[in-house]
């Protein structure tokens, strides 16, 4: 697990510890990075690293076109650019009914389809950290693949998030750090057995943010480019 992935997973630093550790490395060239900067996903290990923008933009696709990859060296691809755009996808098929199909034990749940694997990978945020759903990679499939956006989301990069809230169920297209970052405030501010104030009040702006950054999907591409990256 890399530095980028571990800060999400582990509870702060005393204040003289972050002071010094307040400037961050790329973790691919050791530049200075601000505390705002891009993420990789490591496909190798299903980690998030930090990295500087012209890191960054080496693994971004030129193709817009959904699902394009960066044109890299020969050989197995190891990183891909995570985006920043957030979707939202307010028609997204998903009753109550289905919801209890999903047998997801908490209120919020995101799926991505890992490409190691060649499957879709279904986590939820837990007090121990990420934990993987047990409904089977087809069901999880057919989830995907209700919607034209996220029957085409890119891989590894890209995770659909559904949340039950008292509306009922909502869907936004996120990027995978955004998801971490979630499981890491709850692993955080989780306390007792229903979590407490503290730990809900973080999932709710965690949500909030979400719900902010959300834009709708872009007419006539099922998913985003990579390349559309904030600056």
């Amino acid at each position: 697990m890399t530095a980028g992935l571990r800060r999400y997973l582990t509870a702060p630093a005393p204040p003289a510890v972050t002071a010094q550790a307040a400037q961050e490395r790329c973790e691919l060239c050791a530049a200075a990075i601000p505390a705002d900067h891009d993420h990789l996903a490591d496909l190798s290990s299903r980690s998030l690293p930090c990295v500087c923008r012209p890191c960054y933009l080496l693994f971004v696709p030129a193709d817009s076109s959904p699902g394009a990859v960066a044109q890299q060296e020969p050989g197995p691809r190891r990183f891909a650019a995570v985006p920043r755009e957030h979707v939202a996808l307010p028609d997204f098929p998903l009753s109550d009914l289905d919801w209890a199909a999903l047998d997801v034990p908490v209120r919020l749940t995101f799926v991505f389809v890992d490409s190691a694997l060649g499957r879709p990978v279904a986590l939820y945020p837990s007090p121990a950290g990420a934990t993987e759903s047990q409904l089977p990679p087809e069901a999880w499939a057919k989830v995907l693949a209700r919607h034209p956006y996220t029957a085409q989301l890119p891989p590894d990069v890209l995770a659909l998030l559904l949340h039950r809230g008292p509306d009922g169920p909502e869907a936004y297209a996120v990027p995978v750090d955004a998801c971490y970052r979630l499981v890491g405030l709850v692993r955080r501010h989780w306390r007792g057995f229903d979590g407490g104030e503290q730990a809900w009040a973080a999932i709710g702006g965690w949500l909030a943010q979400v719900r902010a950054n959300a834009q709708p999907p872009v007419p006539d591409h099922a998913a985003t480019s990579v390349g559309a990256a904030r600056g």
